[in-house]
């Protein structure tokens, strides 16, 4: 773990020392500009193939308008996820970093960090609908404390419940559960008619996702400060926290009632579980519904017979918060054209262009989510967790998929197989601060 955090530090000391020397740039006091003075000149811009094929229109739009209004033109770099942390290193070390760039909202923290993008906070009300950007989305471009404003939200996804309405008919169950109460209730007929059923889960709930773990801790905790919180200069754990523990609690009871053989694996195959037709309810983001459906992996006569609801939570209409992914998109600080690259992104994210991205994914504002609903009718359940509270993991460089996210599926599959959630959870606590904490 230590060799881990010598590395990260190391990076983030080089990108910083890099942004620092450059001539073109201030560093670290780097703000942004938007600028319209764009004749005769080319940006590069780095998005990621999900837009390439998912909506195209809504990339050559803003292209369009942008050359409408800079004179300048716009070279689309298509990227895709595989590897690209490094690559963005390399580019960001060498001193060829693009104009303009999207990255997965769990990644901006370190580059904040490293003060490898322009402070965008100047020009932060200049963005369409800033004012309405979702929380957990807005908070992942910030600095730790919120304060200032580094890279701007571009979409998002949420995890919701995906649930056999025909197991559910079947069961008695009619109307879709809006409290965790009525939840348990329904479970608990749908559980009873399939009894008969080998292998039967009502909701299967994998040991390992963690996700699905830590927002039933948020539900009850709260979704500031949740998995740790830091003072500024040091973090400090909640997983241990008597109101966070609460909510692991409903979670695991949910678990042991309802959930069959998941208690040693993670989410990865809930949906071809889910196709074989022994269960009768997952909890995993909005495509998942394809790939339930899918001709080749899955099982396409259930397209008709899956419904989703956002995660009940205690009360109706408050959702148990779901963690909040996506893309950020953010100017590099040794940008060739840093103004150019930022006023792309202001029209890249306009109300034009995610009101049309709304037909296809979460839009970065509440003030387009009624778009994105009424783009599909399986849009309803992404788009009321989106609006709900939604929570985020601890904004710090040294946040490890390796290590954290290891300790996390670790804890949560010892409890799902019987063991105590204090002792398992101190347990992955003391790995995530020592990681948090430079330890």
């Amino acid at each position: 773990m230590k060799r881990k955090i010598a590395v990260a530090a190391a990076l983030a000391s080089v990108l910083t020392a890099a942004a620092c020397s450059s001539s073109s740039s201030t560093g670290s006091t780097k703000q942004a500009t938007l600028s319209t003075d764009g004749k005769g000149k080319t940006i590069n811009v780095w998005l990621m193939q999900d837009a390439q094929k998912g909506w195209p229109a809504v990339v050559d739009a803003a292209k369009k308008q942008f050359t409408a209004e800079t004179g300048a033109n716009v070279n689309i770099q298509w990227q895709t996820w595989t590897n690209y942390s490094t690559k963005l290193d390399t580019a960001l070390l060498s001193g060829n970093a693009p104009d303009a760039l999207e990255l997965g909202n769990t990644q901006t923290a370190k580059y904040i960090a490293a003060n490898s993008f322009v402070d965008l906070t100047s020009v932060k009300d200049k963005f369409d609908n800033s004012s309405s950007w979702l929380d957990s989305l807005a908070a992942s471009g910030q600095s730790a404390d919120h304060s200032k404003t580094y890279a701007i939200p571009y979409y998002a996804g949420a995890r919701i419940m995906i649930y056999r309405k025909d197991l559910f008919t079947a069961a008695g169950v009619t109307t879709p559960p809006t409290t965790l109460a009525e939840l348990t209730a329904d479970l608990t007929k749908v559980k009873a008619a399939n009894s008969k059923v080998p292998n039967f889960s009502a909701l299967y709930l994998p040991g390992k996702n963690w996700y699905t773990a830590v927002s039933f801790g948020a539900g009850s905790y709260g979704v500031d400060n949740v998995i740790a919180k830091s003072d500024g200069s040091k973090f400090t754990g909640t997983l241990t926290d008597p109101a966070f523990l609460q909510g692991i609690q409903t979670w695991n009871t949910l678990q042991k009632s309802f959930s069959v053989g998941g208690t040693t694996v993670d989410e990865t195959t809930q949906d071809a579980l889910m196709a074989k037709g022994n269960i009768a309810a997952i909890i995993g983001n909005g495509w998942e519904v394809g790939a339930v459906t899918d001709p080749k992996t899955g099982d396409p006569s259930l397209a008709s017979k899956l419904g989703t609801i956002a995660v009940p939570g205690t009360t109706a209409g408050q959702p148990t918060p779901a963690f909040l992914g996506g893309s950020d998109v953010a100017v590099p600080t040794h940008a060739a054209n840093p103004g150019l690259g930022a006023e792309f992104l202001r029209i890249f994210t306009n109300t034009a262009q995610q009101t049309a991205l709304a037909k296809f994914a979460i839009p970065n504002n509440k003030t387009l989510l009624t778009a994105y609903e009424a783009a599909a009718p399986a849009n309803a359940a992404a788009g009321a967790a989106a609006a709900g509270k939604t929570w985020f993991i601890p904004q710090s460089q040294f946040w490890s998929q390796a290590s954290d996210e290891v300790a996390l599926q670790t804890a949560f599959s010892a409890i799902a197989a019987g063991g105590d959630a204090t002792t398992a959870l101190t347990t992955a606590q003391t790995t995530i601060l020592g990681d948090l904490n430079g330890g």
